[in-house]
């Protein structure tokens, strides 16, 4: 663990874990670098099947430690440049960059879940919450927006003027709520559970399909037609040429259970 963030593979699984309990995992500079560089490794594990992202202790987080980077102007500047081929800089990245790790990520939330650590949250592909989990876009009551990847995560979830009034009030809303507007897949006593479930049910399909899946909507989610069908083309050509689509469609005609590599995107 570098930086207050844990990183451990259990059983093909990356449970990746803010570990500030005692701030209510609020984030610290090294703590979004840290998150960056998590992403990038995960992403290069061709052994992974998913991604668990949660908080230690009651809270996922609080949002951004300030008092801890009121000294460190120069290198929020610096955190600041885009660095990425998405034009993503860094806090940016500790959200976004889970959008390329080529399995499905699923933050599991309770307690605290404001500002920064909402943003990194809806990076997720999956959200499940307990009941009592509390959110809010918080920058407006510091005189900001939010700057860690909301504006293009919020919008393949909610309406426009539900993203307006979250991020413009700085309201405060729970997990019923956040169901009801989009903001995550499911509210449930007992979340890391919610999470297995679906990571077992994705488990049992070709790790090439799920990461072309992954893939195809998030490079088409916002396009039309002319832009998207060659992304599907092209992946599709990828997944026809692979040992795992040829191990999935041999089981399905001898209906048995397939047994795949790894992945091979």
């Amino acid at each position: 663990m570098t930086g207050h963030v844990s990183y451990e593979v259990r059983g093909q699984v990356a449970h990746v874990r803010l570990n500030r309990p005692e701030k209510l995992n609020a984030l610290t500079l090294d703590m979004i670098d840290e998150l960056a560089r998590l992403a990038d490794r995960a992403a290069k594990d061709r052994s992974l099947r998913a991604v668990v992202i949660a908080g230690e202790g009651s809270s996922f987080s609080s949002g951004l430690d300030f008092a801890s980077t009121a000294d460190q102007r120069g290198r929020i500047v610096r955190a600041l440049v885009p660095k990425r081929r998405s034009a993503a800089n860094n806090f940016q990245a500790a959200g976004w960059a889970w959008r390329s790790v080529p399995v499905p990520v699923i933050a599991v939330v309770s307690g605290h879940c404001y500002g920064g650590g909402l943003q990194i949250a809806l990076g997720a592909d999956f959200r499940f919450a307990t009941p009592d989990a509390d959110f809010s876009i918080m920058e407006s009551r510091w005189g900001l927006i939010p700057d860690m990847s909301l504006s293009a995560s919020i919008a393949q979830l909610t309406s426009i003027d539900v993203a307006k009034r979250l991020t413009m009030t700085g309201e405060r809303f729970d997990a019923a709520q956040a169901l009801e507007w989009g903001l995550v897949s499911g509210v449930s006593d007992d979340p890391f559970a919610a999470a297995d479930e679906l990571i077992a049910a994705i488990s049992q399909r070709s790790p090439d399909a799920v990461a072309a899946s992954k893939a195809l909507f998030e490079q088409t989610w916002y396009n039309g037609s002319r832009l998207s069908f060659p992304v599907e083309q092209a992946l599709q050509v990828r997944l026809l040429t692979g040992r795992n689509h040829t191990a999935a469609r041999k089981a399905g005609m001898a209906k048995t259970a397939p047994v795949f590599t790894d992945r091979q995107f």
